[in-house]
């Protein structure tokens, strides 16, 4: 098997007519005979060997203490047990926290160092409870010292040339881990002995025959134009065939984008967004809507109770009032109302939101007039998971608040929702059910593969939630899940698709 040497990069042309047959190839030849860096050096090595140039012949642990910052600083300073002993001889006896401010050494070096000399008969604590010189320094100390200066010299010491004597000293100098407060940082490498293979040989023939020297231009620079570099030298060939680094830019979630995107529609078509707390009250997730607080129409919300707190301090007044009397007589809205007496404190009971009309009763209290209103809102709700249903999801409600809205104004929304927002090219609106809004309109699209599901509810408000809460005025109003126009715009099967921890369906999903 041959090598196209064109295609080896610089580091092997270099390292390859660099080293001869037969003899051994070392990271600390290479990186002192070319000057490469470690990684270079590593590289090179891997490359040629997985080439099939270069082979490994053995392979040595060996066992190296880096000196650190903390090492060159006692280097020049002086270890805490040479600093102390010397400034005892000196100066006489002192108490441990004396000796510490004046040699600016902490409490827990200070104590460490005496415990080292006092061991060794170095120092001693007099009656008064000072330390005092007692001996010489310790042999232990003296041999610290000259490892220090001896790792000064090239940065690391090999503990195969160390003597017994200084591995002993050296051995409470050093960590692996942590270093960073210790003279000596401990590092294990393998040091590995190549030699050429035969086809090493072959490849480092041809590399003279043809040549190349390692130092071709790879890349032309606007420098090199300008001052002419380029014509004294010669260019490594571009390699057309071979495979590219994949280029992963940045970007948002598909569906965050497509959120963001309906938003910004329904904004630049007059509309103002809305938004509320997750935690709700069976007020206004039911009440305010004239939903029956004990009737079977609340089974199609089946709601999170909230464990602590689990009631509302308190609910606004009117609305309280005017929606309580609006259950059981059907206060002045002219309907008779539920017939029921209304349970005040379950409606004050915490669930997680379950609808987003939720938000759109909110607005009423606080609507312009005229007024166009929305929300994307994330509500909760217990349902079976599979393709077009989650536990949690999304839609995007809204309002729109005007004398003269009329239900041809709600179909045109909803064609637009069902049309433009979802993509949907088959689409059907069915009469449907809701406690607050008559007529009710459920909008149904086909997916390609899934079939015909439901966008979504609408219609417009019934008097007996708009009048409680301050509105006299016809109220268009939607709830649509925006997961579900979501799956039709990006063409994915399952809503699941939309919450994936797939980092790849994130870099290569479509937007909008």
């Amino acid at each position: 098997m041959s090598i196209d040497v064109k295609n080896l990069h610089p580091l092997e042309v270099k390292l390859l007519r660099y080293v001869n047959a037969g003899e051994d190839i070392t990271e600390e030849k290479i990186i002192s005979g070319l000057g490469y860096k470690v990684g270079q050096c590593n590289q090179s090595f891997s490359w040629l060997t997985a080439k099939g140039c270069l082979e490994e012949v053995s392979r040595v642990k060996k066992t190296i203490y880096e000196l650190t910052d903390t090492g060159r600083t006692m280097k020049e300073q002086g270890l805490p047990a040479e600093r102390i002993h010397a400034f005892l001889s000196e100066k006489g006896a002192f108490t441990m926290p004396e000796i510490a401010e004046a040699l600016g050494l902490e409490k827990s070096d200070v104590g460490s160092a005496f415990g080292l000399l006092s061991s060794k008969g170095a120092l001693r604590l007099n009656e008064e409870r000072k330390a005092e010189v007692a001996g010489e320094l310790p042999e232990e100390i003296k041999i610290q010292r000259s490892l220090l200066d001896k790792a000064a010299e090239s940065g690391s010491l090999d503990e195969s040339d160390l003597s017994a004597d200084e591995k002993k000293a050296i051995a409470p100098l050093a960590k692996k881990r942590g270093a960073s407060s210790s003279p000596f940082r401990i590092q294990e490498r393998d040091v590995i002995v190549y030699r050429l293979t035969s086809l090493g040989e072959e490849t480092k023939e041809a590399v003279i025959k043809a040549n190349i020297t390692g130092e071709e231009f790879g890349v032309l620079t606007p420098q090199m134009l300008q001052s002419g570099a380029w014509k004294n030298g010669t260019f490594r060939p571009y390699g057309i065939n071979a495979p590219v680094s994949r280029l992963i830019p940045g970007r948002r979630n598909a569906y965050s984008e497509y959120l963001e995107w309906v938003k910004n529609k329904l904004i630049s078509l007059g509309f103002e967004e809305f938004d509320g707390p997750l935690v709700e009250n069976e007020f206004w997730n039911g009440d305010a809507l004239f939903m029956p607080q004990f009737h079977s129409a609340r089974d199609i919300h089946d709601v999170y109770y909230v464990k602590d707190p689990v009631h509302a301090k308190k609910i606004d007044e009117p609305w309280l009032s005017q929606v309580a009397a609006t259950h059981e007589n059907g206060w002045t809205t002219g309907s008779r109302g539920w017939g029921y007496e209304f349970d005040h404190e379950f409606t004050r009971r915490q669930v997680l939101r379950s609808q987003g009309t939720v938000l759109s009763a909110h607005q009423l209290t606080k609507a312009h007039i005229p007024g166009k209103y929305f929300g994307v809102v994330r509500c909760f709700r217990y349902d079976q998971v599979d393709a077009t249903h989650g536990a949690d999801f999304y839609q995007t409600e809204g309002i729109v608040i005007g004398k003269d809205v009329n239900l041809k104004n709600l179909l045109g929304l909803l064609k637009m929702f069902a049309e433009e927002i979802a993509g949907a090219e088959e689409v059907k609106y069915v009469p449907g059910y809701f406690p607050f809004t008559e007529p009710s309109i459920e909008v149904h699209i086909k997916h390609p593969v899934l079939g015909w599901f439901e966008l979504g509810g609408s219609g417009i408000f019934r008097p007996e939630v708009t009048e409680p809460l301050g509105i006299k005025e016809p109220v268009l109003a939607w709830g649509l899940g925006i997961d579900r126009m979501a799956l039709m715009h990006l063409g994915l099967n399952d809503l699941r698709e939309l919450f994936t921890p797939d980092i790849e369906s994130v870099r290569t999903r479509r937007g909008n």
